[in-house]
């Protein structure tokens, strides 16, 4: 099943168990904000919002089934730019506490306001790059279009524990990206995108790194 338009993704949502009218409203909400500030600057481009709900929604939500209630908070979302996953899994998870690092000033202030018109409580936003934020241990540690797969181990394992889940959407570069994964223990494996037949999600936990040299 692929959700490539409104209706599938729209229909894929009410599943979720996390799904109730609030959630709905939230999302609603935050599809106008996003539509408005877009015209402002440069949040997504202009030609997905016609797509909004398969393309930025359910792509985001699509995380959600790998990651238990009771095992993903607290959730740290890498680069998060525009909102996705973060704005989303705050959304349709409101008793999860969701970490937000983003280190552009526009984009801060979009998701400050964002955050506050949504009634977010359980966000927290850190305005900084991620080499200059504090370590905190997490439950799930997710990053859409942020880094490069070992760039990214590297700047945000110290947030990582033996039982921090990584929920990392690649596009169509997850495979390759894995493959070319060295230098750290992981049990990583791609699950197939439900928003783009050639896209994966790259899942799974990491442990310290292994010697120089060698893949995992």
């Amino acid at each position: 099943m692929i959700l490539n338009d409104e209706r599938s993704a729209r229909a894929w949502l009410s599943a979720l168990p996390e799904w109730n009218v609030q959630a709905g409203e939230r999302l609603e909400k935050l599809i106008t904000l996003l539509t408005e500030e877009n015209s402002k600057q440069n949040l997504v481009s202009t030609g997905s919002l016609d797509l909004i709900w398969p393309r930025h929604i359910a792509d985001s939500a699509q995380l959600l089934p790998h990651s238990p209630r009771e095992t993903c908070s607290p959730w740290l979302d890498l680069g998060t730019g525009a909102g996705f996953p973060g704005l989303v899994i705050a959304a349709l998870r409101p008793e999860s506490k969701v970490h937000l690092v983003e280190s552009r000033a526009r984009r801060i202030d979009w998701l400050t306001r964002a955050t506050l018109a949504l009634g977010l409580e359980n966000v927290e936003i850190h305005g900084d790059r991620l080499e200059s934020l504090s370590s905190f241990p997490v439950r799930v540690v997710s990053a859409r279009a942020f880094a490069p797969l070992n760039k990214l181990i590297s700047l945000s394992e110290r947030f990582s524990t033996a039982d921090t889940l990584w929920l990392l959407p690649k596009g169509r570069s997850a495979a390759h990206e894995l493959q070319e994964l060295g230098g750290w223990r992981h049990m990583f494996h791609v699950e197939q995108s439900l928003t783009d037949p050639e896209a994966g999600v790259i899942v799974g936990n990491i442990g310290r790194p292994a010697k120089r040299g060698m893949k995992g």
